[in-house]
């Protein structure tokens, strides 16, 4: 699964990854983003009205652009948005077809960068060990993700997302048996969809979501202060020995 995870590249880093539309967007380094917080992720121009860019990408492709999204998806029927609190995850094995997700998965699937996600190992003793996964080379991570737009009684308009899971790779294994699905810059275009809604779309989409391979992440682990969503800062990522394991599995960032 992911329930906690990081975005500290730079604004300048995003844009290029993304080739992204928009020129400025105000990003400041997060080290501890938590459900029901604001998130930034990249969708297409034409799934959301209005956006008030060029639609069309440049290179035959509709446009990217960035969107700040809440964590917890809160599907268009939904009659209370508290509901989001429950929606952090899709597991990938049922996005197409369960009420929450299917929506989103054929008209509104998105990209939601992280610089490292964190997960937790038991111990056999004591609290778990909280542990920071992120890609060896410093790279920024894209999860697979799904976004709607929910209107409530009042003509307010909230914006919500969540990550798609899938099983965990052998390096994960150990930490969780679920895991964020991790997509390649290849397949992003595939992943966002062209516009149009048909059933080789969807069937292209669902063929990414699985595992991603072992070399992908490195596992580091780090301070329990992680566990309080109060602390979001460099110290979070200062590395510990893990349990068992030898301390040298990965590099932070």
């Amino acid at each position: 699964m992911c329930g906690r995870f990081g975005l500290i590249h730079s604004w300048e880093d995003i844009h290029a990854a993304y080739g992204l539309v928009s020129t400025s967007f105000v990003l400041p380094q997060r080290y501890n983003i938590a459900p029901s917080q604001e998130i930034i992720a990249i969708i297409r121009a034409a799934s959301r009205e209005g956006a008030g860019v060029d639609n069309s990408g440049g290179d035959g492709e509709p446009a990217r652009i960035p969107a700040l999204l809440r964590w917890g998806l809160v599907p268009a029927w939904a009659k209370d948005p508290a509901m989001g609190a429950r929606m952090t995850n899709a597991r990938a094995e049922t996005v197409a077809e369960k009420p929450s997700f299917r929506a989103a998965f054929r008209r509104r699937r998105c990209l939601i960068p992280a610089s490292g996600f964190y997960e937790w190992q038991a111990t056999g003793t004591g609290p778990k060990q909280p542990v920071w996964i992120s890609r060896p080379d410093g790279g920024l991570i894209s999860f697979a993700g799904l976004w709607e737009a929910w209107l409530g009684p009042d003509g307010s308009e909230l914006e919500t997302a969540t990550i798609v899971t899938t099983e965990a790779n052998e390096t994960l294994r150990p930490f969780h048996h679920r895991m964020p699905v991790i997509l390649n810059p290849d397949s992003f275009d595939t992943w966002l969809g062209n516009g149009t809604e048909d059933r080789f779309d969807r069937e292209a989409a669902g063929e990414l979501l699985r595992p991603a391979p072992e070399e992908t992440v490195g596992v580091v682990p780090v301070g329990r202060d992680v566990n309080d969503v109060r602390n979001d800062g460099p110290e979070l990522l200062t590395p510990l020995s893990l349990v068992n394991e030898p301390p040298d599995q990965g590099e932070l960032f």
